[in-house]
């Protein structure tokens, strides 16, 4: 098989949440594929270095900040890329939050914030990038959906709630938007190391229960999602839609590991 059909070049990409954690590994790996990538988030100094890390890579990029919960920043963030590169091909829906509280005592502003951001932010962006995709009659979303899509993990329900609302909004997109060229998939993340949750995976009796819980014996290292990411977004993955692909090391397989 030709490593052609993996190929982004003259693509360009947006990826959301893109300049921190998995979001940043994938728009690194999206960029060492060949395509020009725009990784924003709400930070200014953040969007720059991942900008200045993709340009070192040889390939373009944008210095513009968004929020997934705010549909004008959105809207921003599509025109000025449209300026720039003429279109957009792949859009990557990244940005995510999670807090843990016990259900009973989550206040509704806290669940609403969740929900806001994981589940109706992944929708907006979808709606506003999905939109000239269909004009164009192409385009590939990817959306970042999570174990808890699948499983509870105890005292995260508004996440779980917001990861299994991604993973059916994946589908319904699929079905409505497939026949005009833009397929829309996700990944499921098992466990990652990043900067925000080491010290919780390292150090706490949770983190304990989920390395035994993964038959591989680790977690996973962030640049093992990028395979995954170029397979859904390039032509390789072209009769691929309404999926949701697990990168877990076999944790929902699993019953019992020893």
């Amino acid at each position: 098989m030709s490593t052609q059909l993996f190929s982004l070049e003259g693509k360009t990409a947006v990826v959301t949440g893109g300049t921190s954690g998995i979001g940043r590994a994938i728009s690194m790996g999206l960029a060492a594929a060949g395509a020009d990538v725009i990784a924003t988030g709400r930070r200014q100094q953040q969007v720059d270095e991942a900008a200045a890390e993709i340009e070192a890579r040889g390939r373009r990029s944008l210095r513009i900040t968004a929020d997934v919960g705010d549909r004008s920043s959105l809207e921003k963030l599509l025109a000025a890329t449209l300026e720039t590169f003429g279109k957009v091909d792949i859009l990557v829906n990244c940005a995510g939050i999670i807090k843990r509280t016990p259900t009973l005592d989550i206040s509704e502003e806290e669940w609403n914030n969740i929900i806001n951001t994981n589940l109706t932010g992944t929708l907006r962006a979808s709606q506003i990038f999905g939109r000239h995709m269909l004009e164009r009659g192409y385009g590939r979303i990817v959306n970042i959906a999570s174990l808890n899509s699948f499983v509870a993990l105890t005292e995260v329900a508004a996440y779980a709630a917001s990861k299994a609302g991604v993973a059916s909004l994946t589908r319904s997109l699929a079905v409505e938007w497939s026949k005009k060229g833009v397929t829309v998939n996700a990944i499921a993340p098992g466990v990652f190391r990043t900067d925000i949750n080491a010290k919780l995976l390292d150090s706490t009796a949770r983190g304990q229960e989920l390395l035994m819980r993964t038959p591989m014996g680790r977690f996973g290292k962030t640049e093992e999602l990028i395979g995954a990411a170029i397979y859904l977004a390039s032509d390789a993955s072209s009769f691929v839609t309404g999926e949701v692909l697990v990168v877990d090391g076999g944790f929902l397989a699993s019953g019992v590991n020893q």
